[in-house]
């Protein structure tokens, strides 16, 4: 793809850097002629697959991966009623195949569990089979009826990893939530994004679900996006599909159930959290190109300085590295622009002087030029990638730690929402918790907060004054 011409809004617009970093990084192409429907450039899914590898690297502990069909028939899709309630507006149904009207409608998943369940049915005999453990990574279509944004609120989730559990006891279950709550921390850790881990309140949780729990981030603009989520199922689908075990007196039980899911939101929140004005900004881990190698080219000392460039680009790609020379017809400023703007780690500059001097100059895309021995080269390039690391880290921990607020009078709520996540003091009561949505023009995203950001110390409800009640996050969602 052409570079682009113009410059990358600045973040602050929020709305327009996201959509022109999308394109001008080369991540994603909004202009396939379906509304919500996008197509992943080659270096987006290059970050893609690296971010998915560490999810399946997590996952492949003790699940295992599996693909369910796209397809699911109406009957066993309409089983379930209070699940469905919770998708019926977002459906697309199949009725022809061909020119020839389906005897039975197809339903394309908006989510598995009406696919994998049938099928958990016919698996499941004795406690012996169980735990039952898998995961699938897959597209869900969903009729978005809002507005679509690319990679946050699709027609079509191309990158849907949905795990489905079974086990013999409720308690079971719940130890496979918090198991898989500490995986989904282990995993936005590695992407260096700060995360909110709280309990959906029971009108917002899952369908069908006994309770969620959620993982938020907070965008660059104050605005929650929701980047995974754990549902305890408890023993309701196993009623309606007749998931069974036999137990160790012979007698017949309900199994109990959960469900987990990321979808490339997560990648949303990783060019959000560390991008900045000049483009993308990724962590090492998964970044398609890590080391971007400049030669700075004087005619007299071209193949010189062509042949440092080549081994050095050796030397790193025998020590790990993903690592590129750019050897481009462009001047050097143009280079610079074009891998910054796509977030490469570490950027090394070959010139003469560097040559005569034995060194190269590595200039980190976080900011900071400094001269690196050639010879401890490999040690060198190590430290600097240590070094991005921890400023990515820091960088979004400040992010949230100032667009997070714990507030205790009600007429600050609304202009405290405005800038971030608000945390208050709420009784639990529906009532109050409607007052609070409607005072502050947010949701009330969950109770039990699993961070050390805020005083989790019970206090007086916000709207009722009760005493005792829990600290509750207010935010603002995209």
């Amino acid at each position: 793809m052409e570079e682009q011409e113009g410059t990358l809004p600045q973040k602050a617009d929020f709305s327009g850097w996201y959509n022109d970093i999308l394109w001008r990084a080369e991540i994603m192409d909004v202009r396939y002629p379906v509304k919500g429907l996008y197509v992943w450039f080659p270096f987006g899914f290059g970050i893609r697959k690296r971010v998915y590898g560490i999810l399946r690297e997590l996952l492949d502990r003790d699940h295992e991966e599996t693909l369910f069909p796209l397809l699911i028939p109406e009957p066993e899709f309409m089983k379930e009623a209070e699940h469905i309630k919770g998708f019926e507006n977002e459906v697309y149904w199949v009725t022809h195949g061909g020119t020839t009207p389906l005897d039975i409608k197809l339903a394309l998943r908006p989510t598995s569990e009406t696919a994998i369940y049938p099928m958990y049915a016919l698996w499941v005999r004795s406690h012996a089979d169980l735990p039952i453990k898998v995961y699938q990574i897959v597209n869900t279509f969903r009729y978005e009826t809002k507005h679509t944004r690319p990679l946050i609120r699709l027609r079509e989730i191309t990158s849907f990893k949905e795990a489905h559990t079974v086990h013999a006891t409720w308690e079971d279950a719940e130890r496979q939530v918090e198991d898989a709550i500490a995986r989904y921390r282990e995993f936005y850790d590695r992407l260096n994004i700060p995360v909110l881990i709280s309990k959906r309140p029971d009108w917002d949780k899952f369908p069908g679900a006994d309770y969620t729990i959620a993982v938020d981030t907070i965008m660059p603009d104050g605005r929650t996006l929701q980047i995974g989520t754990v549902h305890h199922l408890g023993d309701h689908f196993s009623k309606t599909f007749s998931i069974q075990y036999e137990d160790t007196k012979g007698q017949q039980q309900y199994c109990h159930q959960t469900c987990y899911g990321i979808s490339e939101r997560s990648i949303a929140a990783l060019i959000s959290m560390h991008g900045d004005d000049r483009g993308l900004m990724l962590p090492p881990e998964v970044a398609p190109v890590q080391i971007v190698i400049i030669p700075v080219i004087m005619k007299k000392r071209e193949e010189e300085i062509m042949q440092a460039a080549e081994l050095l680009e050796k030397e790193l790609q025998n020590a790990g590295y993903r690592v590129k020379i750019d050897t481009r017809d462009l001047r050097p400023g143009a280079k610079y622009y074009y891998w910054e703007m796509r977030g490469v780690p570490l950027r090394l500059e070959i010139g003469p002087r560097d040559l005569d001097n034995g060194v190269v100059m590595g200039v980190l895309r976080s900011g900071g030029k400094e001269s690196l021995p050639r010879a401890d080269i490999i040690a060198e390039v190590n430290r600097k990638m240590t070094e991005f690391t921890a400023a990515l880290q820091e960088r979004a921990k400040t992010h949230i730690k100032d667009h997070l607020v714990m507030v205790k009078e009600e007429s600050l709520v609304n202009e405290m929402v405005s800038k971030g996540v608000v945390a208050v003091h709420w009784c639990g009561n529906r009532e109050c918790a409607d007052r609070l949505e409607e005072i502050a023009d947010a949701s009330v995203l969950g109770t039990e907060v699993r961070t050390d950001l805020i005083d989790q110390t019970p206090g007086t409800c916000i709207i009722c004054k009760k005493p005792e009640s829990v600290v509750t996050l207010i935010g603002r969602s995209y």
